[in-house]
C-alpha cells in the first residue's frame, strides 16, 4: 500500500486505520523527520514529493493499491501561493496517478472534494452533478481541484482501476484549516462576531472521511465517485452547535461582508490581524453566501458508509482543546 498525504490532517488518520488491520504501508514524505507519527505507526517511509513522475513510478512499483491524500487546501492565497496550489494539487495529481497506471497499481483512490462542484446556490449536489459551463471559480483551490478531478477521471479511463472520494468540509481534533482556526477562536472565547454565517457547507469529521477512504478502496467500483459529507448545513448553525456542545458563548452577531469588502486592499497586513488569510477578496469570493451542499446516499446505499451525529463530531474538538 503507498499512501501520499500521510502528515496531513486526513490522512494521518486512513495512516493509522490501515496500520490496524495489518497492511504495510509506504508513505511519501518530504522530510522523514518530521513524519514521527508515520513512523511510530509502522509505516514505511519513502522521501520524496509529488514532483518527480520517474521517482514515483519507482516507489510504486510493487504496491498492490495507492491512496493519493496529498493537496494543498487554502482558501485566500497570493499568487506566489497559488502556484504552489497548481504544482501540489493539479500536477501532483497527474505525477502520481500516472505512475501508478505505469506501475501497474491494481487499485487506486483519489481524494477529491465537494468543491468541484462549485458553487451550487442552494441546490444539494450528488454523484451525478454536471457543474455548469459558466460557473466561475470562488478559488485557486476550487480551480485547482476541478482540473484535478478531471484528470484522475482521464487516467483511469487510460486503465487505473481508480475509486475517487469527494470528502465535504472536513473538521475533527487538530484542524488548522480556516474553520479549524474558527473553531479555535470560539473555543477560547475570541469570536465576538461571525463571518460569514450564511456560507453553506457539508461538514463531515475526520475520522469518518478516513473510514470512508478505506471503505471505497475496499469495495468501491473501479470509475465511481462517492460523496462523504454529513448534512448540509450554514456556518451559523454549525459554530452555534459546537457553542451549545462546549458550553460556550456563541457569537453575539456576525461581522458585516461590506466592512470585510473595505479591508479588502490591505490583506496581506488586516487579514492576518483578524485571523484571515491574506487575499480578503478570495475569501469574500469563496465565502459569502456560497453554498458547497452535496448529499452521501450513493456511499451509503452502495458501501453502507455512514457518518456521526454533528453533535457527537464537535463535541471530540470541544474535548481536545
Amino acid at each position: 500500500m503507498f499512501l501520499t498525504g500521510g502528515t496531513g490532517f486526513i490522512g494521518g488518520e486512513v495512516a493509522r486505520l490501515l496500520r490496524a488491520r495489518g497492511d504495510e504501508v509506504h508513505a511519501l514524505v518530504r522530510t522523514p523527520a518530521k513524519a514521527g507519527a508515520l513512523a511510530a505507526l509502522g509505516c514505511v517511509l519513502v522521501e520524496g514529493d509529488l514532483s518527480d513522475e520517474d521517482a514515483l513510478r519507482t516507489a510504486l512499483t510493487g504496491c498492490d493499491a495507492l491512496v493519493h491524500g496529498a493537496a494543498v487546501y487554502e482558501i485566500g492565497v497570493t499568487p506566489a501561493r497559488a502556484r504552489d496550489l497548481v504544482e501540489a494539487n493539479v500536477r501532483g495529481t497527474e505525477h502520481v496517478l500516472g505512475a501508478a497506471l505505469a506501475a501497474g497499481v491494481g487499485r487506486a483512490v483519489y481524494v477529491s472534494t465537494v468543491a468541484v462542484f462549485g458553487n451550487t446556490r442552494g441546490q444539494v449536489a450528488d454523484e451525478t452533478w454536471v457543474r455548469p459551463a459558466d460557473l466561475g471559480y470562488t478559488s485557486v483551490y476550487e480551480q485547482t481541484k476541478v482540473a484535478a478531478h478531471s484528470r484522475a477521471q482521464e487516467i483511469c479511463g487510460r486503465g487505473l482501476p481508480l475509486v475517487t472520494v469527494q470528502p465535504g468540509v472536513v473538521y475533527g481534533p487538530g484542524d488548522t484549516s480556516e474553520v479549524g482556526g474558527l473553531f479555535n477562536r470560539l473555543l477560547k472565547g475570541r469570536l465576538p462576531l461571525l463571518p460569514f454565517p450564511d456560507l453553506g457547507i457539508t461538514p463531515v469529521h475526520r475520522d469518518d472521511v478516513a473510514a470512508g477512504i478505506v471503505l471505497a478502496l475496499d469495495e468501491g467500483e473501479t470509475g465511481a465517485s462517492y460523496v462523504l459529507g454529513g448534512e448540509p448545513t450554514r456556518m451559523r448553525e454549525l459554530v452555534a452547535e459546537l457553542a451549545r456542545v462546549a458550553g460556550r458563548t456563541p457569537p453575539r452577531g456576525a461581522l458585516p461582508t461590506r466592512l470585510v469588502k473595505t479591508m479588502a486592499p490591505f490583506g496581506r497586513v488586516v487579514g492576518p490581524l483578524l485571523g484571515f488569510p491574506p487575499n480578503l477578496r478570495e475569501l469574500i469570493a469563496s465565502s459569502d453566501g456560497v453554498t458547497f451542499w452535496a448529499r452521501s446516499d450513493k456511499v451509503q446505499a452502495e458501501l453502507g458508509w455512514s457518518w456521526r451525529p454533528l453533535a457527537e463530531g464537535l463535541a471530540t474538538v470541544a474535548a481536545a482543546r
